[in-house]
């Protein structure tokens, strides 16, 4: 196995190098039926025997004869290296992703020797390191690459950019400059000018997203963002400044202002760690990476858009660690956790959690899933993104460019045998089709839908398309949520201790925040009113003559526990 992967490749070589050196020995007549046959030995790469004759002439085809093949046939890289990868048997990988698993070979392997090869590896597995290459016609590398890392290699033909970004990532993480945030760094107004001023104008993105004050301001903020329990950072160049600011108990708030000039290096930086393409400023762009602080894993997704003042960008961060999943702790009552159990232990049936994006309709429905016996019944979940890890349940992520969506996701969970199924959003006609047809047919299904109410939830339902009678034969309740922002209760609210500031809700009163929610369980009433096609006002006055208590009953309750007050609950619910 040690040198069976680099057979393709001295077969390649080999063929053009036997050829070459007949040229001198036989007739004219032979040569060109060698050159033929060796022409045809390439398969669906369609070279010809003349060109073949010609290619040992060509400037560059002893250092990199795959590129010069390239250009030789006008073929696109990716083109050819499926089509190499048929010939060969080669595994064609256009994206792959690194793991931890490869750090070994980033500590064995020169940086530079890998740049100049297009090598990198992305996992060790078996025993043996899965290199990617975009440059596969070079036996004597991979050769070395052996001897280097001193265990067998197995190839796997790559694009070039997705090569240098497997190069990228794991020599910035060999470096502990992207998974390790310094926890000792302070971050103010001086430290942001110290670190701007030892930052160099480079010209080169790459050069300048590696320097070390960028990466140590970069570094700076995210760990202030976390420090703060900030859920997204927002950095926003204007005309004149760059504003960076923090999403704190949803509410943004201005952190810093580095110099404009140092937007780019920011963003150089950020697109580095997230595997973007840095050199392009002109389209959006979305990627993700993780980072630690210790024993902490912080999940981080990165969103670009192009401005006309520069690039703003979102990050969006995500504290595993930090999340409690029980529902007692996201605020709701006994009576309704009782009610909301009920709904989820049942064999069958669909029950909707809705509210607008990051009301924690998601935390919600993994605390629920945290009470389900998840030894007797399997638990299979389709999101975008996976946001929590559970122990026991098989999660899918969903990636639109390997044409895994939420429809298509959900259609292969259910030949799991799956008997609860969690889908993260409800967005299109054959998702809520599938969804609902799921919980008629044995499983049990919760969702999310953006709907401003609970009894909104069902003509949203039937605008999307489903069937009216479809959806009184499967829903079982919809559970509707905001969320608040609690009291401080260093300060009990009112921003100040000993006078100052303080430190703990950093003078704004609150600190962290729970949920209000909402409950509307079905009942004949509402069957009845959604098979006539009811309008969202005639189902919530239905509800609430059945029983149904309104949102706002449930905020005002938490005021008068002093978990929160009454501007918040306006400010939110008004």
């Amino acid at each position: 196995m040690a040198r069976e992967s680099n057979t393709s490749g001295k077969r390649l070589n080999g063929l053009i190098k036997r050829n070459s050196d007949s040229r001198d020995k036989d007739a004219a007549a032979i040569v060109v039926n060698h050159w033929g046959e060796a022409a045809r030995a390439f398969g669906q790469i369609q070279l010809t025997g003349d060109q073949l004759r010609a290619f040992a002439s060509i400037e560059g085809s002893d250092d990199e004869p795959w590129d010069v093949m390239l250009q030789t046939l006008a073929l696109d890289e990716t083109s050819a290296l499926k089509l190499l990868a048929q010939r060969t048997g080669l595994e064609f990988v256009p994206e792959p992703r690194l793991s931890e698993s490869s750090s070994r070979f980033f500590e064995l392997v020169d940086q530079e020797d890998a740049r100049a090869s297009s090598v990198a590896c992305y996992e060790h597995k078996a025993g043996a390191f899965v290199i990617a290459t975009s440059r596969p016609m070079q036996p004597s590398i991979l050769t070395m690459l052996e001897d280097t890392l001193d265990a067998p290699i197995t190839l796997v033909l790559t694009p070039r950019a997705a090569v240098a970004s497997l190069i990228n990532r794991g020599y910035e993480q060999r470096g502990d400059l992207v998974t390790e945030i310094v926890e000792d760094i302070p971050l103010d107004q001086d430290a942001i000018e110290k670190a701007a001023g030892a930052i160099g104008g480079s010209n080169d993105l790459l050069a300048q997203a590696r320097q070390t004050p960028v990466i140590r301001l970069v570094n700076m903020i995210l760990f202030e963002a976390l420090r703060r329990g900030a859920s997204d950072v927002h950095v926003h160049p204007m005309e004149e400044r760059l504003s960076i600011r923090l999403r704190i108990d949803g509410m943004l708030v201005d952190a810093f202002s580095p110099p404009l000039s140092l937007a780019s290096a920011i963003s150089s930086r950020l697109k580095v760690m997230t595997e973007l393409d840095i050199a392009n400023r002109h389209s959006p762009q979305d990627g993700q990476t993780t980072v630690r602080i210790g024993q902490k894993k912080i999940d981080i997704r990165l969103s670009v858009i192009p401005t006309i003042f520069g690039e703003r960008i979102v990050l969006r961060l995500l504290d595993q660690s930090q999340n409690e999943l029980d529902l007692s702790a996201i605020g709701m009552s006994k009576k309704l956790q009782t009610k909301l159990m009920d709904c989820v232990e049942r064999p069958n049936g669909i029950l909707l959690v809705t509210g607008p994006t990051g009301s924690g309709k998601t935390t919600t429905l993994y605390a629920a899933l945290g009470r389900i016996d998840r030894a007797s019944r399997n638990v299979m979940t389709i999101e975008d993104p996976v946001e929590y890890h559970l122990d026991g349940i098989s999660q899918m992520q969903v990636n639109t460019k390997r044409d895994v969506t939420f429809a298509t996701g959900l259609r292969s969970l259910l030949r799991q045998d799956p008997d609860v199924i969690l889908v993260g959003e409800i967005r299109d006609p054959e998702t809520a089709q599938l969804a609902i047809q799921a919980s008629l047919t044995g499983h049990f299904v919760l969702a999310t839908l953006h709907t401003n109410d609970a009894p909104s939830a069902i003509p949203r339902l039937l605008d999307i398309g489903v069937e009216p009678y479809l959806v009184t034969s499967s829903l079982v309740g919809v559970l509707a949520q905001r969320l608040l922002r609690r009291l401080c209760t260093t300060c009990n609210g009112t921003g100040t201790q000993n006078g100052e500031s303080c430190e703990v809700c950093f003078g704004t009163g609150y600190k962290g925040r729970l949920a209000a929610h909402e409950l509307m369980l079905m009942t004949d009433e509402l069957r009845q009113l959604t098979a006539q096609r009811a309008d969202g006002v005639t189902l919530y006055e239905a509800a609430v003559n059945t029983g149904f208590e309104p949102m706002k009953i449930d905020a005002l309750e938490k005021v008068k526990q002093g978990l929160t007050d009454e501007a918040e609950v306006f400010r939110v619910l008004h």
